[in-house]
């Protein structure tokens, strides 16, 4: 995914004039201010639930229209105002604030600057900010952060679906660690959530095959 691309592919969705209407002009002057004056954005950035909805884009239908707007703000400032900013919107805002910073991170030149704010999503109960920190910008999580990251997704009942690249880096220690998770499930007399049973069972042919797995199993 490019970054630029998206990004436009959001404004467009946004900005596509629906019905025959003429489109809210909020978002325009939201994006061109916040260009020319970054501080104004955390009161912008509060306020895009309220003036954009928070539907699902018609073309864009795994995007909200609060989601999408806010990345556009982020993606509107000067480079150099960015980190400062992604910390601050993060920092400061409510959870559907933070959801948003997190979808924008694999959007925006921000480098390593984010991985603190995948840290502090994982670590949360709220299973929208675990989902969203586990999206393109979590290939910067190391493998031991990565892998807790998707057992507690299995713990939590989160999708395995949200899991940006899961077969590529899922890897023989996270075979055990479900393994284990499956043990205390079946001695407790519960099951293991179907994504994860089915994660585990393509770990284990794989290991049984001899087929190396994970993240550097290739110079193994």
């Amino acid at each position: 995914m490019e970054p630029e691309p998206e990004l436009e592919r959001l404004r467009a969705a946004l900005l596509a004039v629906p019905d025959g209407r003429p489109p809210d002009p909020w978002l325009a002057e939201a994006l061109r201010r916040v260009g020319a004056e970054p501080s104004a954005i955390g009161r912008l950035f509060a306020a895009a639930g309220r003036r954009c909805g928070r539907a699902p884009l018609p073309d864009l239908p795994h995007w909200s229209a609060d989601d999408a707007a806010r990345v556009l703000l982020l993606g509107a400032l000067p480079p150099t105002e960015l980190p400062g900013q992604v910390e601050a919107r993060y920092r400061e805002g409510d959870a559907a604030e933070k959801r948003a910073v997190l979808r924008a991170l694999p959007l925006l030149p921000v480098g390593d600057a984010g991985v603190p704010l995948l840290h502090d999503a994982i670590r949360t109960n709220d299973t929208r900010l675990v989902a969203a920190a586990l999206g393109p910008y979590a290939d910067r999580l190391d493998q031991a952060a990565w892998r807790q990251a998707v057992l507690k997704c299995v713990f939590t009942g989160i999708p395995l679906a949200a899991v940006h690249r899961l077969d590529e880096r899922a890897d023989a220690e996270l075979a055990g660690m479900l393994a284990g998770f499956a043990d205390e499930r079946r001695a407790a007399g519960r099951e293991m959530p179907a994504d994860a049973t089915a994660l585990l069972d393509r770990l284990s042919t794989l290991d049984r095959s001899g087929t190396p797995t994970g993240p550097g199993a290739e110079e193994a």
